[in-house]
């Protein structure tokens, strides 16, 4: 288990905040030793909910080249077939992952492959399980090109908290299977849009593990 890095700076800044304020506390309230002691324990509480959220805990990615699997931990909340209009302009199955602010938000590549296309769309910032959110909120689109299976779309979606998407993949990368390519702050979402033929694995409202859950495999009797 280490911190990821999008937190290290933010995590030293509020560290250096809470002591200054706990700091002022006791001197200008020296005999209020109640407000002192509440203060002191609503510093610690908080920073360890905000140090939680950035833990970045090791995955050992089982590598299955006919899978594809969760690219985040959370929840299954939508498992249907829609169309897709930015990319592929067709159906496919869509499998979404609900992040709360208490699970990890690394984002991982459901699949092996290159990124055929990456796309940065600013937008709003409506609650992530929202019908509109895939299209209307802040979110990044990126399709990775598997070698046998061809591509395999993948969004990060900005909920309501989540103001800041970050990726770290530019179009013609390849990304193995289970790689980090992103991370969201504070509750979000993240759609993977799939061949309609594909076997679904996972049902919905159940919790995923990022790199470890199996959300689908392809069909291999084409």
């Amino acid at each position: 288990m280490t911190i990821h890095k999008e937190g290290r700076t933010l995590l030293v800044v509020l560290l250096v905040a809470l002591i200054v304020i706990n700091g002022l506390v006791r001197y200008y309230a020296p005999q209020q030793t109640f407000v002192q002691y509440l203060v002191l324990g609503v510093s610690i509480v908080f920073y360890l909910l905000i140090l939680q959220f950035f833990r970045h805990p090791f995955r050992k990615i089982n590598i299955q080249p006919n899978q594809v699997i969760a690219p985040a931990d959370g929840k299954i909340v939508v498992i249907e077939d829609v169309e897709e209009p930015e990319y592929f302009q067709g159906k496919r199955k869509q499998i979404s992952i609900f992040m709360s602010p208490v699970n990890v938000h690394v984002n991982r590549s459901p699949i092996e492959g290159f990124v055929k296309y990456f796309k940065y769309h600013p937008g709003k910032y409506l609650v992530a399980w929202h019908p509109k959110a895939s299209t209307e909120n802040e979110r990044t689109t990126m399709v990775v090109e598997h070698p046998q299976h061809g591509p395999v779309l993948v969004r990060q979606i900005a909920g309501a908290l989540a103001k800041r998407i970050k990726w770290y993949v530019r179009e013609g990368q390849t990304l193995s299977q289970g790689g980090e390519y992103g991370f969201i702050k504070f509750g979000s979402r993240v759609d993977v849009y799939l061949p309609t033929d594909v076997e679904v694995k996972v049902q919905l409202n159940q919790v995923s593990k990022g790199g470890i859950t199996v959300l689908a495999e392809f069909n291999t009797k084409k």
